[in-house]
């Protein structure tokens, strides 16, 4: 096999994707543009080699066993927190505000990574903090997943006040929750701490349980309406690279 033919083999086991797990042979011929033929050589290799089984029914090719090797040798050489971290730190570049990764453990949120902003003013908050699940971006992005009972018995051990900006009234605090859960990202101003905004997204394992969130975060004067909305959709992208990482590991807990 020529270094040309083995780079086009991985190009057609990269369409394997998560949004396409499954392709017939005539389709995945006519979206990549190539001979059926051709199509078909590479992917009977695939199943031979169990990186691709074919379902009976369908006809269609899917991933297949013997892709488990591989990700159980990625997985031993590899941390997620290690794989993490960088994501974080270019999205705080790129942001110029501080970035970090609250996981979810029981009813509260612990800062488990951070990306520290630059600047001199900045927002700081040490690995090990804990957060109640229903104050500020990054606890309430993970709490809006939470199924309707969760955030009852939350809502039950109380409402405390942290700021004068702090949701205490159950209402008050479900419609936060019903508007985060839709458009899936959560916005807060100085509501855990003065004069600070934060805002988050929700992240999920590959079964679609809320793991945590991804926030940024900083000073409220250093946000607008229109650097909001390239912030949010810088940490949409950070989000989606994270997501896939977490799917790969496969685990609830971050270490």
């Amino acid at each position: 096999m020529t270094l040309k033919s083995l780079g086009f083999a991985i190009e057609v086991l990269s369409m394997f994707t998560k949004e396409n797990p499954s392709w017939g042979l005539r389709d995945l011929s006519k979206e990549m543009g190539v001979n059926h033929t051709i199509i078909y050589r590479i992917l009977r290799t695939f199943e031979d080699k169990q990186v691709l089984t074919q379902n009976p029914d369908s006809k269609k090719y899917e991933l297949g066993p013997g892709l488990a090797p591989l990700l159980a040798a990625y997985r031993s050489k590899n941390k997620m927190s290690d794989l993490i971290l960088p994501i974080m730190e270019a999205l705080s570049e790129r942001t110029g505000e501080s970035v970090f990764l609250t996981w979810k453990e029981g009813y509260e949120g612990v800062t488990v990574e951070i990306a520290e902003s630059s600047s001199n003013i900045r927002f700081a908050v040490s690995k090990g903090t804990r957060t109640p699940l229903y104050l500020g971006a990054s606890a309430k992005s993970i709490m809006a997943f939470l199924s309707e009972e969760q955030q009852n018995e939350i809502i039950a051990q109380g409402l405390k006040k942290m700021t004068e900006k702090s949701t205490t009234e159950k209402e008050d605090l479900l419609k936060d929750l019903r508007i985060i859960e839709s458009r899936r990202w959560a916005y807060t101003e100085g509501e855990y701490s003065d004069d600070v905004f934060g805002i988050s997204t929700p992240l999920f394992n590959s079964e679609g349980k809320i793991l945590a969130s991804l926030t940024i975060a900083g000073p409220v004067y250093r946000i607008n309406e229109d650097n909001r909305q390239t912030i949010l959709a810088m940490l949409m992208e950070s989000t989606e690279k994270i997501t896939e990482i977490i799917s790969i590991f496969d685990k609830d807990n971050y270490l």
